[in-house]
């Protein structure tokens, strides 16, 4: 297993992380979808195999099943803490009332301590904001977060989720203030949703922000299930709905060539898929899933080798679409303004 450093810390983490979203799924009819069960001893031997692959960092939230995936992956890890990387993150609703949401000093204190005991440690080591609190002061937050730094209850923290100003405004509290930084980002990034690579991927350059991908394979996309004509596999996120909108025919562009590519590694579509991320700039850790040891299994052959040039060029021609105002100007100026890939 490569470990890379996380941002501008001089902690290491995998280059796959495992996440926990399939842990638990009885109180939640939206992780139902991704396959969940809260068979603790699965869970278990999921863990068992990372541990066996020096997959080390396991990634979860308050809101994943209602706080069950939490609970489970802390039996999973019982007796084996110091082995783990623990990342969570909270900030969205968890609770019906009116301070059970946003990243207040109430909640966020509160909230901490809750998933510590769901996880059955007394730290986090890396804690992250779901989504930005536009209602609550960044220096609150911050200053919030930066005590439970020295309390010792987080290690380090990160965010996810965030547009470019909301992680340049907050960097720059810190920075003011002397307080801890976020080290990492936690966002959607895949080979049909590379918006992440107009700001947040230059930002994160500059400012030495890891980035901590979820969802690498397009919200299930990418699996190699979906193609021209076929319907959606019967266990599936897409039928719950939600998630980043894909028109089809850029979406069976991309299969094309991730098939050709496939046929010439010998590799899987999602191997392929995962490993064309592990070659972009700011990429520290990619999340991946999996419902069972065989998907596990196939996750973690994503590593230990890497795409040629050749084969990232023909994937990049394949995914790239029209960047968004004024990036798109911005590219016109790249003698002076460059951008970290080929958009």
């Amino acid at each position: 297993m490569e470990y890379r450093q996380l941002g501008g810390s001089g902690l290491k983490v995998p280059v796959l992380s495992f996440g926990t979203g399939t842990f638990g799924g009885t109180r939640s009819e939206f992780f139902k979808a991704w396959g969940a069960n809260d068979d603790v001893k699965a869970a278990t031997r999921l863990v068992d195999i990372c541990l066996e692959a020096e997959l080390n960092m396991f990634d979860s939230a308050d809101v994943y099943s209602n706080g069950e995936a939490e609970e489970i992956l802390g039996k999973a890890i019982a007796g084996r803490r110091d082995r783990v990387l623990i990342s969570t993150k909270a900030t969205f609703r968890f609770g019906e009332g009116a301070n059970d949401v946003g990243s207040s000093r109430f909640h966020l204190i509160r909230t901490v301590e809750e998933s510590l005991k769901r996880l059955g440690t007394d730290y986090i080591d890396l804690f992250q904001l779901h989504g930005f609190d536009a209602l609550t002061p960044v220096e609150e937050v911050l200053g919030t977060l930066d005590n439970l730094v020295k309390a010792g209850k987080i290690r380090y923290i990160g965010c996810s989720n965030f547009s470019g100003w909301h992680l340049m405004k907050s960097l720059a509290v810190s920075d003011r203030y002397g307080w801890s930084r976020y080290v990492a980002h936690q966002a959607y990034y895949s080979l049909i949703g590379r918006e992440y690579e107009w700001e947040l991927m230059p930002l994160a350059l500059d400012q030495k922000v890891g980035a901590v991908v979820w969802s690498p394979l397009g919200w299930g996309r990418l699996t190699g299930k979906i193609r021209r004509g076929q319907p959606l596999p019967e266990v599936s996120r897409l039928h719950a709905g939600g998630g980043p909108q894909v028109a089809d025919e850029y979406l069976y562009k991309v299969v094309d060539a991730l098939d050709e590519i496939a046929a010439e590694t010998g590799k899987s579509v999602p191997q392929i898929a995962l490993n064309w991320l592990l070659q972009r700039p700011t990429v520290a850790t990619v999340i991946v899933g999996a419902r069972n040891e065989e998907q596990l299994k196939q996750n973690l052959g994503a590593i230990g080798w890497s795409l040629t040039v050749e084969q990232i060029a023909k994937l990049d021609a394949a995914s790239k679409i029209s960047a968004a105002y004024p990036y798109w100007h911005q590219q016109g100026f790249a003698e002076r303004n460059p951008f970290p890939v080929n958009l």
